[in-house]
């Protein structure tokens, strides 16, 4: 999911739970417990509007599609035949 999206489904969560505190609050009454349930949709909010942008060079972990799979297997002595080794080269 891309960040943005993230960010959307956050906010749309965000708006459901802030609902349903309001009708706590309606239920129970201003106690300090919907104080504080209130006080921490209000935070939530707050943290999400000071997100900004996701960090430079940061990348979201590989998918499955993009992952390549190497075999641990030896590779064929063959394929380096006609190699020179980095020992060696400029002599």
């Amino acid at each position: 999911m891309p960040a943005q999206d993230a960010v959307t489904a956050t906010r749309e969560a965000l708006a459901t739970l802030a609902a349903a505190v309001l009708q706590i609050r309606n239920e129970y009454g201003d106690t300090l417990g919907v104080r504080r349930l209130a006080s921490d949709v209000d935070r939530l909010a707050e943290a999400l509007d000071q997100l900004g942008d996701p960090q430079p060079g940061h990348r979201p972990a590989v998918s499955a599609e993009e992952m390549i799979l190497i075999p641990d297997e030896a590779y064929d002595e063959s394929m380096w035949r006609d190699a020179q080794s980095e020992t060696h080269l400029g002599q």
